[in-house]
């Protein structure tokens, strides 16, 4: 029998859970002249999200992850290469006539997908703008939807980079875009802060998790009888708090051990000790890599309920500087209080204690 629940990488059809009022709203945004921005820690869905609204729109779309990008040029040249993979340059020597500089095109002889590269000393603004040119025109009369996932990382790549993308995408009115990011504070600072380029660009969409009742749910459509008889659902939600990644791992991991004859009242124990045990060498290195400041952080808050400011060995500017270090390695979250990302990596904390 095939396991019914996914993990690790975009979930969609069968394997999609709830995310009924975000569908929605997505699908209502697409559908008219307007933009997207997805908020949410890694993990929480976005993609699966996007993923789910837009096998139902029948346009082009261009996705794009801008942790792959290292400068304006590189961006450019990504963007041509997502722009040729459905066009072919037979068909695109038309929009291409119009552009300003004409970048280099060749065919990997191994992908056969195409190669994109500019001179050097080429003006990145000339091309950036080229290119997103290029993308409007492919629109036409059915707007073409631009996804870029990380999109807090414009603020890395290149100084002023957020100020000629918004300067360009502005004025366009055949693309709508979905701009994603998992670095809440940047993403806020991006379309909150009223100094920022881009502030009020978009609809803002938060991704939470999951609410327990339709998690539950989704759970017991999937688990054998039994297992729904002796609640095992809740147990699973009890350990993930519901963040949607984590929860489809345990129920896979408990649906596999169901399948091996492991008693039910022992389902969950097992399956969680199993995927601990699985990611020991991982947990292990990802600990050593740390300073003594965090580790003793996350000692305080897998212990129990205090706060990790409340801490006499150590100033409240340097535990929350290692906090602050947490959140944004996506090791902590901060929804009013700082929680664990992974709850599997906070038992293993405990169990080293």
């Amino acid at each position: 029998m095939e396991n019914p629940f996914k993990f690790g990488s975009v979930v969609d059809g069968k394997y999609f859970t709830d995310r009924r009022e975000e569908r929605s709203f997505l699908a209502q945004i697409l559908n008219s002249p307007n933009h997207a921005v997805l908020i949410s820690p890694r993990r929480f869905g976005k993609s699966s999200l996007v993923a789910e609204t837009l096998k139902r729109e029948k346009r082009e779309i261009i996705s794009l992850n801008m942790q792959a990008v290292t400068s304006s040029v590189k961006l450019a040249e990504a963007l041509y290469r997502k722009y040729f993979a459905l066009h072919p340059v037979e068909k695109a020597r038309h929009h291409l006539s119009h552009l300003r500089i004409i970048p280099s095109i060749s065919l990997n002889p191994l992908s056969g997908s195409p190669e994109v590269s500019f001179l050097p000393n080429v003006d990145s603004k000339v091309i950036l703008e080229d290119v997103f040119t290029l993308l409007e025109k492919a629109g036409g009369k059915k707007r073409l939807i631009v996804v870029l996932d990380e999109f807090q990382e414009i603020l890395t790549i290149e100084k002023g980079l957020d100020k000629i993308l918004r300067s360009i995408m502005q004025e366009q009115k055949n693309i709508n875009y979905i701009l994603m990011g998992s670095q809440e504070d940047m993403m806020k600072k991006i379309f909150l802060r009223k100094k920022s380029p881009f502030y009020h660009f978009g609809s803002i969409i938060h991704l939470d998790r999951i609410p327990a009742g339709d998690f539950k749910q989704y759970i017991e459509e999937r688990l054998p009888a039994k297992c729904r008889d002796k609640g095992v659902s809740e147990e699973i939600i009890s350990f993930t708090t519901c963040h949607p990644y984590y929860t489809q791992q345990l129920a896979f991991q408990v649906w596999y051990e169901y399948q091996q004859g492991v008693d039910i009242g022992s389902l969950v124990t097992v399956a969680i000790e199993h995927i601990v045990r699985a990611h020991d060498f991982d947990y292990s290195r990802l600990w050593e890599s740390m300073n003594k400041t965090n580790r003793t952080v996350l000692l305080k808050l897998a212990m129990g309920n205090a706060s990790p400011m409340e801490n006499p060995e150590l100033p409240s500017s340097t535990i929350f500087s290692a906090l602050k270090r947490l959140v944004t390695a996506g090791i902590l979250l901060k929804n009013g209080k700082y929680v664990y990302d992974d709850p599997f990596f906070k038992l293993w904390v405990k169990q080293i204690i």
